[in-house]
């Protein structure tokens, strides 16, 4: 899902390279028949094929699953499920409008429930299957601006968490992936609309290419992991935030013990450094809102 650009887009290419069929599910037709053509240049054989459908997965829960039953229908069983579709809003509390709230629950969070209910009964009795949803740094902590983005990434977490300790002894995998900011058509728009905090704070870190980003999440997802991250940065967060989630191997288990508390006073460092951005920007705004008083 979400497959048309972005992050979405590179996986499906990213599987196609691997042989698999794709399904690509989106809301904008055109987008996707071009999509559809830009994979169609990495086949590996002659009988891939490339299946796009045009729906809406945040709004009607029968529509999404009618449709993902004509896509199993024409290429068998779905083996592995991304949910990637998603959508940002920043800016101050306040400033958000209400209806943005509901918006963003519904597509990056109840657009991942939809289509992993309507392919899980399938994958439990087929007794194999992955599931991905597509969650963010900013589902690892909360930053400054992303009150309406960030709670619909962390929901996805506590869906995930408990959905694979229900689907697990089907042999059905679900990882949870947390890319960084990720150099994207929705990066770009979401960029007009940041508030200086939240660009400053966005600043203390690289932007990563969707194609990297893509790679590692479809890595982990045929592994079985249960995190997947980008970079050291991610590497971090995952240990800091690992909390009760699943592991795939008792090394992880150990890592996450051993690097915790060093993380911590690595992290509580940069907690600092993002208050006192928020400071500054703070006490320059009311400098500035007092001298335009006093002209």
């Amino acid at each position: 899902t979400g497959g048309s650009s972005g992050i979405g887009k590179c996986i499906a290419i990213e599987c196609y390279k691997q042989g698999a069929f794709i399904t690509l599910i989106a809301r904008d037709e055109n987008k996707l028949l071009q999509t559809k053509k830009e994979i169609e240049k990495y086949s590996v054989n002659d009988k891939q094929v490339v299946l796009c459908i045009s729906v809406d997965v945040s709004k009607d829960y029968e529509q999404v699953e009618n449709v993902l039953k004509q896509a199993q229908e024409k290429l068998g069983p779905v083996d592995m499920l991304v949910n990637c579709a998603g959508t940002s809003v920043t800016g101050k509390f306040e400033d958000i409008e209400v209806n943005s709230f509901e918006r963003l629950m519904a597509v990056n969070y109840l657009g991942s429930v939809y289509p992993s209910r309507a392919v899980i009964t399938t994958m439990k009795e087929r007794r194999m299957g992955r599931i991905v949803f597509v969650s963010s740094q900013a589902g690892q902590l909360g930053l400054f601006g992303y009150t309406a983005y960030s709670p619909t990434k962390f929901a996805l977490r506590g869906l995930a968490e408990a959905l694979q300790m229900e689907v697990k002894p089907y042999n059905i995998y679900v990882t949870v992936a947390y890319p960084p900011d990720t150099d994207t058509p929705g990066f770009a728009e979401e960029s007009k609309t940041k508030p200086l905090e939240t660009k400053l704070i966005s600043e203390t870190s690289s932007v990563c290419q969707a194609e990297q980003v893509a790679r590692v999440i479809v890595k982990d997802a045929i592994q079985g992991n249960f995190n997947s991250s980008v970079g050291s940065d991610g590497y971090m967060l995952s240990i800091l935030t690992s909390g009760m989630s699943p592991v795939t191997s008792i090394t992880e288990g150990l890592q996450q013990v051993v690097c915790m508390g060093i993380f911590r006073i690595v992290g509580l460092f940069y907690l600092g450094s993002f208050d006192s951005i928020v400071r500054r920007c703070m006490m320059q705004r009311e400098k500035s809102e007092s001298a335009d008083k006093t002209e």
